[in-house]
């Protein structure tokens, strides 16, 4: 069977659509700004929020000093082939999380990038579960590395995973 041929036995084909800014845009904008500044700019929908965010519907919902929080509406388009979200969504919430609350600590014209992430995972997720609720902080700021944790809770308040990883200060 081709890429394009369907089983019937699969059910209709279902479509989700995605749309996204040029990411070099925002990515110009912000980095003309402190990290903490520049997470909130995006929160404000002052500068559009990056094609990761809108691929899996993340969104800020607080920003701090070291500390962000963001949700996630995941749905069967992230599902893995035994019927549940794919560990990678809730990796990158995690990642995404730890690395802008490094963020919040950089001034203008400062980058960073993971360079190690260690997530456990102890709850499954599924699409219809609703909301999920990740919080970043930082627990060692530094000049060439820095230091986070994270940790990511249903609809209903437990944890489904949590993390912890470094980022190289750029």
């Amino acid at each position: 069977m081709t890429e394009n041929q369907t089983n019937p036995a699969w059910g209709e084909p279902r479509n989700k659509t995605i749309t996204w800014f040029d990411p070099m845009v925002t990515a110009e904008s912000l980095y003309q700004l402190p990290g903490r500044q520049a997470l909130q700019a995006v929160a404000d929908g002052v500068v559009a929020p990056p094609p990761i965010a809108q691929h899996f519907n993340f969104g800020i919902t607080s920003v701090g000093d070291g500390e962000v929080t963001f949700t996630c509406t995941p749905d069967e388009s992230a599902y893995n082939p035994i019927g549940m979200v794919h560990g990678g969504l809730v990796c990158t919430l995690l990642d995404t999380v730890i690395g802008c609350a490094v963020h919040t600590t950089l001034q203008a014209g400062i980058g960073y990038t993971s360079i190690e992430l260690k997530v456990n995972y102890l709850r499954p997720v599924h699409g219809d579960q609703g909301e999920l609720t990740a919080k970043g902080w930082v627990t060692k700021p530094g000049r060439r590395v820095a230091f986070a944790e994270g940790q990511v809770v249903d609809a209903v308040g437990k944890v489904v995973a949590t993390a912890s990883g470094s980022c190289l200060i750029i």
